[in-house]
């Protein structure tokens, strides 16, 4: 399952840059909301995906709440899940 959760991290990180830097640029600067839709939706459901994974993760590999929070809070933070997979994930 860790092994998903990599790839889920890494989609969600460029999901999210996706939506920092591409469909909300978009939408304020150049007047095309149509990316915000589905750029958005794939992040928010990776979100979903990410949290869940992280929560069922902490209990097969035993991590601590402050871990778990710490993986957590880097799914909202821009290139934080690369953070998270170089420092916490690499050696799991």
């Amino acid at each position: 399952m860790l092994k998903f959760f990599k790839i889920i991290a890494l989609l969600e990180g460029i999901s999210l840059l996706a939506l920092f830097f591409f469909a909300m640029p978009m939408k304020r600067l150049f007047g095309h909301p149509e990316f915000q839709f589905p750029v958005g939706m794939a992040h928010g459901l990776l979100f979903i995906v990410y949290i869940i994974l992280a929560v069922m993760l902490k209990f097969e590999k035993d991590w601590s709440a402050k871990k778990l929070a710490i993986i957590a809070v880097a799914s909202i933070i821009p290139f934080g899940t690369f953070y998270i997979e170089k420092k916490y994930l690499q050696n799991a």
